[in-house]
């Protein structure tokens, strides 16, 4: 494997990042002064090995523990301030920038990238990508490992670049084997003319008989990539059923998935508050990532950033207008070992009628109703609330796919800026949510949504 690039150090920057930062002040202040040194345009080298029977990462010969984000949009300076090292994308080209400008924001900020390759799905979806995909057509498959090809030789001497990631979820729905057939000769690819970084699948779940078809058909990946949410707390066990004792990365953790919740009367999953999602994520990290310490080279948390998956606020980190939830607390603490200094507000409760979201909230059109949130904040910071109704999300998808944000309803609630208002139900019945965010002013938020149905 070649690199002309020096080590890359574990917990902080390569050394020629910090070259220009030490240079005044190894240099005279006055006369002639150097040009600003340019970082090497080789690629980084890497690489697992088994050190005591431990599987590790390598990045240029100096060992590298992902601590990481899924960052499609996302800010990657406020994921390096906050202490993550790497982040994941699911494709090259976002629709929005160049996979060359992705990873340059990450060169930027001292921060390493597992780029996704996007990989045609058996199943059926929206959004981007390829869906309802035949890998029985050997034309078509022949042609997505020529795509894949072209774009990995543009980008395999990137010096952001350490992992690629084979499709997402290529397992969901699909009931083709090919498809790992498929992801071998693209891995098999990427090693002939890539020979500096590894490949991997990032897998919905894991069970004995995927991990034997992976095994059979699909040898040559360096690593696997395992995605779940509350079930993560049982991937320990689900790797000793499936026989895996390989080296893999959780490359999706997080909320609780929208399918592993509760659901009211009427089929609306119901959502943890903010803080429950950050007490959430704690025990998850401590619990099962940071426990292992044989298999697993690191994980990336979803999502640094914000998407409408059946609530807009469901999986992101921060709010649709940006600010921080308490997770991004929790991750800080649990990448540094210490708290941020100023931190998020605090959700103790939030009511309608009286109720919570689990007691399957009925309301009668046109009736008022009192709705009340209980939040404090850990810095003393004033609170200001804002509350919302918007209607049930109705134009769902599966896996990601996208979702436009659900209708917002003007005019039902007294008061939206206080912590106690009065929603009057709207008039045409049906099921709705009640959302409201708490902010300390200082770049934070908490968060909740209560369902409810209107009846005539």
């Amino acid at each position: 494997m070649r690199s002309s690039s020096p080590p890359l150090f574990a917990h902080g920057l390569p050394a020629w990042r910090l070259l220009p930062l030490l240079l005044p002040l190894l240099l005279p202040a006055c006369g002639p002064q150097p040009e600003e040194a340019a970082p090497p345009a080789g690629p980084i080298r890497a690489e697992i090995r088994q050190v005591e029977g431990r599987y590790r990462l390598f990045l240029n010969d100096e060992p590298f523990y992902i601590k990481g984000a899924g960052l499609e949009f996302g800010d990657v300076e406020r994921l390096a301030a906050h202490g993550g090292n790497s982040f994941r994308t699911w494709r090259t080209d976002n629709g929005r920038e160049s996979g060359r400008e992705v990873l340059d924001r990450a060169l930027a900020h001292g921060l390493v990238v597992t780029m996704g390759l996007e990989i045609a799905r058996e199943r059926p979806g929206t959004g981007r990508g390829v869906f309802n995909f035949d890998y029985d057509d050997e034309a078509a498959v022949a042609a997505q490992l020529e795509r894949v090809r072209a774009e990995v030789m543009e980008y395999r001497d990137h010096p952001a670049l350490i992992i690629w990631g084979i499709g997402n979820e290529l397992n969901l729905g699909a009931t083709n084997p090919k498809v790992w057939d498929a992801v071998n000769q693209i891995s098999e690819m990427i090693h002939e003319i890539d020979p500096n970084h590894l490949t991997t699948t990032m897998l919905a779940g894991i069970s004995k008989e995927l991990v034997d078809e992976i095994k059979t058909r699909a040898p040559d990946l360096d690593l696997l990539s395992v995605q779940m949410y509350a079930d993560i707390v049982n991937l320990p066990r689900y790797l000793d059923e499936a026989g895996w004792d390989g080296p893999y990365m959780i490359t999706e953790w997080g909320a609780t998935g929208h399918w592993e919740v509760p659901q009211t009367p009427w089929g609306a999953p119901i959502e943890n508050t903010s803080s429950v999602k950050a007490d959430l994520y704690r025990m998850r990290y401590e619990t099962v990532i940071a426990a292992d310490t044989t298999q697993l080279i690191g994980s990336y948390v979803f999502l640094w950033g914000q998407k409408q998956e059946r609530t807009p606020t469901w999986y992101g980190l921060f709010l649709p207008t940006g600010e921080r939830t308490e997770a991004v607390d929790v991750m800080h603490y649990l990448w540094n070992g210490t708290w941020p200094e100023n931190r998020s507000p605090r959700l103790e409760a939030a009511t309608l009628d009286g109720r919570t979201a689990y007691d399957g909230i009925y309301l009668q059109a046109g009736t008022t109703y009192p709705a009340e949130v209980i939040a404090t904040d850990p810095d003393g910071d004033p609170l200001r609330h804002a509350w919302e109704v918007r209607r049930e999300s109705t134009d769902v998808g599966e896996g990601g796919d996208d979702e436009p944000v659900p209708e917002r309803i003007e005019g039902v609630i007294d008061r939206p800026d206080a912590a106690r208002i009065r929603l009057t139900a709207p008039a045409e019945p049906g099921a709705y949510r009640l959302f409201v965010y708490v902010y300390d002013g200082q770049g934070n938020a908490g968060h909740a949504n209560i369902p409810f149905y209107v009846n005539p």
